[in-house]
């Protein structure tokens, strides 16, 4: 479709529309990643979330992480329960879940294992709008409850100040070099000001509304398209109109100064389960936020139900997320965020969620018996939490083929997908995601000859100690155990 109602287009990520004289601008935002990387730059352009909810599909696992990270980026909900043109359509079943699907990291002390968000129907303060996107149905009615929220909110901004906000997103024009899409949130932008963009100096040449029409200015909460930067800029950075270029200039260099001197000490500054309790005796933090994964919903209630009777009245374990599931890159953003250590029961890390909690020093806690991991929390409570090793990942391998040695056993010719493959390192056998073997390494060969260690993109031999039923498509998880201090 080359466009959809209300004038929405695809690649701005913002519009405005209008209703009862008043402007209403949404984010088409890319589901909780956007408040999370928001959050975790410092900058929240949201002021109300919309969550949509299929009535005949009622509610999924990614609704529930919606949830999460809506309420921890503290906006109010508006349930849309859409599809209602639906003959399988079930609102009520929806309600009653939603009832029962608590998010709301305030009543996780009393309900850890299900969230609340209880629509008004049920009781709740919720308000549940059904509509019907595809018959235009019940639209204005949900225009109207969002204006009821943000007058109860009394959201106010002034337009006579500097013009301030967020960057929605970023991208390069062939024609009109780079572009940003930016949120106003105080003050009036005009064409001609010069402004400080992240790390970045820039001056408004021109400027385009969510329907492609140039304007030169813009209000308080008018999305906007922005031409005449050096660079194209970040989605979360916030930008400040200022008077001279000279300024802007300065400015710039200040912050991007000062993001690397951020970057370089983001190690020293996360939080993790041993220096918590370091941190709570200096007064800095009263609460342990804490993202839980596990194999399976089974695997989550006794956990949580366990969580909920450790610390006291001045030390509390808050648990942020809880879902089933590897941990991905959308728990570590919700870590970084909020300042939060990711544990994961029976499961395991992905690749490219890994790599992220290393860059960003988040800490990750894996366990395979409950009591530990119940014993760690309640340790780094009370501050008698002793050195632990933990496991650190240093390469993965996909088994490609099986060799027989004579009078020997199995061994994988396998391909480094990431990391290195190592000869004293352990060694985790993965299967349709799940492990199967958890050993040592018992030999290493590229070619014909024993080497030490194999790097990604290589081909090498594998033997797994005390293990001979490899198979093609396993994957190997190359780890070694390191003290924490």
């Amino acid at each position: 479709m080359d466009s959809e109602a209300g004038g929405i287009t695809q690649h701005i990520g913002a519009y405005q529309v209008e209703t009862q004289g008043k402007k209403i601008t949404f984010l088409d935002t890319p589901g909780h990643e956007a408040f999370t990387a928001m959050r975790a730059r410092g900058a929240m352009a949201t002021d109300i979330a919309i969550l949509v909810v299929a009535a005949d599909d009622g509610v999924q696992p990614q609704t529930l992480e919606a949830i999460s990270h809506a309420r921890a980026a503290g906006v109010p909900i508006i349930v849309a329960l859409n599809k209602m043109d639906k003959a399988n359509a079930n609102p009520e079943a929806v309600k009653k879940q939603l009832a029962k699907a608590n998010a709301n990291p305030e009543a996780v002390k009393k309900q850890l294992a299900e969230v609340d968000l209880v629509v008004e129907d049920y009781g709740g303060d919720v308000i549940c709008v059904p509509v019907s996107a595809k018959q235009k149905t019940g639209l204005e009615t949900l225009l109207e409850m969002i204006l009821l929220v943000a007058e109860m909110a009394d959201f106010k901004a002034n337009p006579e100040a500097a013009a301030e906000g967020t960057v929605i997103e970023g991208r390069l024009d062939k024609q009109k070099g780079p572009l940003g899409t930016v949120l106003v949130q105080e003050g009036t932008l005009r064409v001609g000001k010069h402004l400080v963009i992240g790390g970045q100096a820039g001056k408004v040449r021109a400027m385009f509304d969510d329907k492609g029409k140039r304007i030169h200015s813009a209000s308080p909460s008018t999305p906007a398209v922005v031409s005449g930067l050096s660079d194209v800029p970040t989605a979360g950075d916030t930008f400040t109109a200022v008077k001279d270029e000279r300024t802007a200039r300065d400015m710039a260099a200040t912050e991007a100064s000062q993001r690397q001197e951020a970057a370089l000490a983001q190690k020293q500054k996360a939080l993790s389960l041993d220096e918590f309790f370091a941190e709570a005796q200096a007064g800095k933090v009263k609460e342990l936020n804490i993202i839980l994964k596990a194999d399976v919903q089974g695997s989550i209630e006794p956990i949580v139900n366990s969580v909920e009777k450790l610390g006291d009245e001045t030390l509390t374990a808050r648990l942020l997320h809880t879902g089933t599931g590897n941990i991905n890159e959308s728990d570590i953003m919700l870590a970084v965020a909020s300042n939060a250590i990711v544990i994961g029961f029976n499961t395991q890390v992905d690749a490219a969620a890994s790599r992220m909690a290393e860059a960003d020093a988040v800490d990750i806690r894996l366990y395979n018996i409950i009591y530990k991991l119940i014993d760690d929390i309640d340790m780094a409570l009370k501050g008698m939490l002793e050195p632990t090793y933990q496991d650190v990942t240093i390469g993965r391998a996909e088994v490609k083929e099986i060799f027989r040695i004579p009078h020997k056993k199995r061994v994988a010719g396998c391909l480094v997908t990431d990391g290195i493959a190592a000869r004293n390192a352990m060694i985790r056998v993965i299967r349709s995601d799940e492990v199967i073997f958890d050993g040592q390494v018992a030999s290493l060969r590229r070619f014909k000859d024993d080497v030490r260690e194999v790097s990604t993109g290589m081909e090498c031999g594998v033997g797994v100690e005390g293990f001979d039923d490899l198979e093609v498509g396993d994957t190997l998880e190359f780890y070694r155990k390191e003290q924490v201090a």
